[in-house]
């Protein structure tokens, strides 16, 4: 049987990249030349490829059509991980704030943006270490909308109580990479605001109703790839292991899930794709997925080290 790593190394170069930097002890030198070519072939080049170099944009829009609108595939660029020094993907973030963030975050006399939304732009803009005061007022206006029971709900505006997983995952992605890329305003209080986000969501064992104990959506629990803004356990995990969240037990139950979803060749399955339009696939639904694998593992690499190192020269 092929051993697992070697297969993610065939892969392109966005999986060789990413499975170097956080399965391997690969030097920095190495890295920034496969991050540099993840650009010049393969789904980095190809989605840079559907760019409208005028216009800055893909898709002929900011926000949609999805999933092949200037916003989600910016936010594919990153989360494959183009250098994001790439003046491409620095020009079309900036687009991006100007089109979509303004106003303070009030898109209608009546509207604010949405929630998943403003975090997901400030995940990218960050990333591309854009320099901007509308950062900020993005932060205030995460800030502002934490619901006390530490989560974030996109729906705050029609007055449900409770957070949603997707809203919250997203939101502590953005406050991440905003805390990653070296931007200091607020962040004391970030700390605290993440503390509670991540314990919104252990509470919930990642994946069940606070109020019955059962899973809260089975789609939850499938694997996907991209997850654009929906949540799934493994998008929970691989956040809370790039972020360095200590083991809780409260995650077991989702561990549990993921090491079942383990296929007898050591690979993990791409089990459902996002409805809508796309500018290509990356992956096949039903069949081995390196994504899928390659973020396994490096959960598993955090939180189970002794269940991954007993197969990993399998």
């Amino acid at each position: 049987m092929e051993n697992t790593i070697d297969w993610l190394l065939k892969g392109d170069v966005a999986i060789q990249f990413q499975t170097k930097r956080d399965l391997l002890d690969t030097s920095e030198k190495e890295l920034k030349k496969l991050q540099k070519r993840i650009s010049e072939q393969g789904w980095g080049k190809a989605f840079l490829d559907k760019r409208d170099n005028e216009t800055g944009l893909w898709g002929k829009g900011i926000y949609t059509p999805k999933w092949i609108s200037t916003h989600y595939t910016l936010l594919d660029l990153k989360n494959i991980g183009l250098d994001p020094t790439n003046p491409y993907y620095l020009e079309s973030s900036k687009i991006l704030l100007e089109k979509l963030w303004y106003n303070k975050g009030k898109v209608r006399k009546d509207r604010y943006q949405d929630v998943c939304v403003s975090a997901m732009i400030l995940s990218i803009c960050s990333y591309a270490q854009v320099k901007s005061e509308k950062i900020y007022e993005i932060i205030n206006y995460l800030i502002e909308r934490q619901y006390p029971d530490g989560g974030w709900n996109c729906n705050w505006q029609k007055g449900d109580t409770h957070s949603s997983v997707h809203t919250t995952l997203s939101v502590l992605e953005g406050i991440r990479d905003y805390k990653k890329y070296g931007y200091e305003y607020r962040v004391e209080e970030l700390s605290q605001k993440v503390r509670d986000g991540h314990e919104f969501l252990l509470e919930h064992n990642l994946f069940k109703s606070h109020r019955t104990g059962e899973v809260m959506n089975k789609r939850m629990l499938m694997l996907s790839y991209p997850s654009r803004w929906r949540y799934d356990i493994l998008r929970c995990l691989d956040y809370f292991q790039s972020v360095n969240e200590k083991y809780d037990n409260r995650m077991d139950d989702a561990l549990d899930i993921l090491m079942k979803k383990k296929r007898k060749n050591n690979r993990w399955p791409l089990q459902q794709k996002q409805p809508g339009l796309v500018h290509f696939d990356m992956e096949t639904p039903g069949k081995d997925s390196r994504w899928n694998t390659l973020r396994a593992l490096r959960v598993l690499k955090k939180y189970c080290f002794e269940y991954y190192t007993s197969w990993y020269n399998v």
